[in-house]
C-alpha cells in the first residue's frame, strides 16, 4: 500500500504551497502509509517523502524537487514530483503555457510544480507517499481501511502557473489459498 502523493506548489514569489498527501491505513493503526509532504512555495528544501509503519518492508517515500533562491537563477520549470513505488510522477509546469501534470492516480506520486512566469523561480514539487508491503498469516474476517488522497495543488504566484495536485495512494490485497 501506499500512501496519497504531496501537491506540488504554484510558481514564482507569491506561489501558494501545495497540500499534504492523505495517509492510506489498513486495520485502523495496524498498517499505516503517510502521505507524501507538500511543495512548498518559493523554498529551497524539498518536500520530504511519507513514511511507512507496521509492514514487513517499509519504504518511506521520495522528495520532490525544489527550486529555490538558491539554484541558478532563473529556473522556469516547475519541479517534477516525487515517483511512487510504480513510478507516476507529475512533470514540471513550463512558462509558455505548458501546465504541469499531477501525481498518477493511485500512484501515490507527488504532482508536477507550477512553471514561472518570464522570470523567477518554479514552483517545488510534492513528494510521494510512504509504501509498505505485509504478509498476513491470519487474517481478520474484516478490516477497516482509507486510502490517502492526493495533496491539492498550490496556487499560482504573479503570471506563473498553479501547481498540480498529487496522485491519491492505494491499497493492493492478494489471497493465497492451499499449499
Amino acid at each position: 500500500m501506499v500512501g496519497g502523493g504531496g501537491g506540488g506548489a504554484g510558481g514564482d514569489v507569491g506561489g501558494g504551497s501545495g497540500g499534504v498527501g492523505g495517509n492510506t491505513t489498513f486495520g485502523s493503526a495496524l498498517l499505516v502509509a503517510n502521505g507524501g509532504n507538500a511543495g512548498l512555495s518559493f523554498g529551497n528544501a524539498p518536500a520530504s517523502g511519507g513514511s511507512a509503519s507496521g509492514g514487513d518492508i517499509n519504504i518511506p517515500g521520495n522528495v520532490g524537487v525544489a527550486w529555490g533562491p538558491g539554484a541558478a537563477s532563473p529556473v522556469l520549470q516547475g519541479g517534477i514530483g516525487g515517483a511512487g513505488p510504480w513510478g507516476g510522477s507529475g512533470y514540471g509546469g513550463w512558462p509558455s503555457g505548458g501546465p504541469p501534470t499531477a501525481g498518477a492516480t493511485n500512484s501515490g506520486a507527488g504532482g508536477g510544480g507550477g512553471g514561472a512566469g518570464t522570470s523567477g523561480h518554479g514552483g517545488n514539487s510534492g513528494a510521494s507517499g510512504g509504501y509498505l508491503e505485509k504478509l498476513i498469516v491470519s487474517p481478520s474476517a474484516t478490516y477497516s481501511y482509507a486510502i490517502g488522497a492526493g495533496g491539492t495543488a498550490g496556487t499560482a504566484g504573479g503570471t506563473s502557473t498553479a501547481g498540480a495536485a498529487g496522485g491519491s495512494g492505494q491499497i493492493i490485497v492478494v489471497e493465497h489459498y492451499g499449499s
